[in-house]
C-alpha cells in the first residue's frame, strides 16, 4: 500500500530487457511513479546483476515468483514473442516497445491474448504519437512525401518502426502520390527504401543521436516539415507508465497509445 497513490494497490510491474539501456529507463520509470511497483527484472545477458535492489532473473520464470500483473518489453523481436507467448499464457498484461513483428504475429498475438490484453507501440513518445497523427492529417493534401528517422548507431533494425507506422497511416489516409522521377541511383539505395503507399522512407544510423524523425510533404510551390526529436530515453517514459495503467482496460491488443491520450 501507498500513501501516495491514496491507499490503491499498486500495480506489479515486471522489466523483460531490463540489463539495457532503455529497459533500465523503464525501471527508473517504473520506481519513481506511485502507482507502480517495480517487482521483477529479466534479461538473460545481465542474469544475477542487480536494479534497484532487484536481482535481474535470465527467464520469465522470474515474472512469476514476483506476481507479475503488467511486463514491459523492449527487447528485440525474437525475444519479444517469447515473452508474449509467456505473458498471454499466464494472464499477464503486456505493454511493447518492441518493433518488427509481421502481420503474422500480429494475428498471432491476437488469438492468443484472452486472458489478459497486451499494448504494442511503435513509439510512445507523446511528441512522436503527435507527429504521426499530423502527418496522417496533412498527407491528402500533398502529392509526394518521405519519411527521415535519424537513430543511435547501436539500433540493428532499419526502418525504424516508428518510420513504418507513420508510412502507414499515412498511405492509409491517401492513395494519390506522384510517381518518383528518378530514372537511375547512382549509388544503389540512394532513394532510401519503398514504403506502403510508395512513400520513400531514409533511415541514418549515427552516433550521438536518441530518435527523431522528419516528415517531409511537398505540393506545387510548398512544403511541410513534421518533425519530433527525442533527446533522452525518458521521453517515452510518460507514455510507457500511462500504458502501463492503462492497459487492463484495453481488450486484446492495442497498436499504439493514442486512444490513451
Amino acid at each position: 500500500m501507498s500513501e501516495a497513490n491514496n491507499g490503491a494497490q499498486k500495480i506489479r510491474v515486471g522489466v523483460f530487457g531490463a540489463g539495457g539501456r532503455m529497459g533500465a529507463t523503464v525501471c527508473d520509470a517504473v520506481m519513481a511513479d506511485p502507482d507502480l511497483e517495480l517487482v521483477a527484472a529479466v534479461d538473460p545477458a545481465c542474469a544475477g546483476t542487480v536494479i534497484h535492489g532487484i536481482t535481474i532473473g535470465a527467464d520469465p520464470r522470474a515474472m512469476a515468483d514476483a506476481g507479475v500483473q503488467v511486463a514491459v518489453d523492449f527487447t528485440i523481436a525474437a525475444a519479444s514473442r517469447t515473452n508474449l507467448q509467456w505473458c498471454a499464457l499466464h494472464g499477464v498484461h503486456a505493454v511493447v516497445g518492441t518493433t518488427g513483428f509481421s502481420d503474422a504475429d500480429l494475428a498471432g498475438f491476437r488469438s492468443s491474448f484472452t486472458s489478459s490484453n497486451c499494448m504494442i507501440a511503435a513509439n510512445f513518445a507523446i511528441s512522436a504519437v503527435l507527429m504521426m497523427k499530423f502527418a496522417e492529417q496533412a498527407a491528402p493534401y500533398f502529392e509526394t512525401a518521405e519519411i527521415i528517422e535519424f537513430h543511435h548507431n547501436a539500433k540493428a533494425d532499419a526502418p525504424s518502426g516508428t518510420a513504418m507506422a507513420t508510412a502507414q497511416r499515412m498511405a492509409a489516409a491517401s492513395d494519390e502520390w506522384a510517381a518518383d522521377p528518378t530514372k537511375h541511383e547512382v549509388v544503389p539505395g540512394a532513394r532510401g527504401g519503398v514504403g506502403p503507399g510508395g512513400i520513400r522512407v531514409h533511415g541514418v544510423r549515427m552516433v550521438g543521436m536518441t530518435a527523431s524523425q522528419e516528415v517531409i510533404l511537398g505540393t506545387a510551390g510548398q512544403t511541410l516539415v513534421i518533425r519530433h526529436d527525442s533527446n533522452d530515453r525518458v521521453s517515452f517514459m510518460p507514455g510507457v507508465v500511462l500504458a502501463c495503467k492503462r492497459v487492463a482496460e484495453t481488450p486484446g491488443i492495442t497498436l499504439g497509445i493514442d486512444s490513451l491520450l
